[in-house]
């Protein structure tokens, strides 16, 4: 069973702070299900993709794609 948003999400924070307390690596599942190995060198990446799955929560909870806004037609 795929993981949701919030899930990777969690799975996402908990190995950015084992990062930041100074654990030398830290695994994430992707989208796909596989597994991501971050380091303190690619950390960055890490931080990236957490941003990536805040907006998407954000979007699914205001009901709109990520990186899109509300269908305003326009009549006239």
């Amino acid at each position: 069973m795929p993981l949701t948003l919030q899930q990777r999400l969690t799975e996402a924070e908990e190995a950015y702070h084992k990062l930041q307390i100074g654990e030398s690596a830290a695994e994430v599942r992707d989208s796909n299900g596989e597994s991501v190995r971050y380091t303190q060198a690619n950390q960055g990446r890490l931080r990236a993709y957490i941003l990536d799955l805040k907006a998407q929560i954000a979007a699914e909870a205001a009901g709109t794609a990520a990186g899109t806004g509300p269908i305003n037609p326009i009549f006239g």
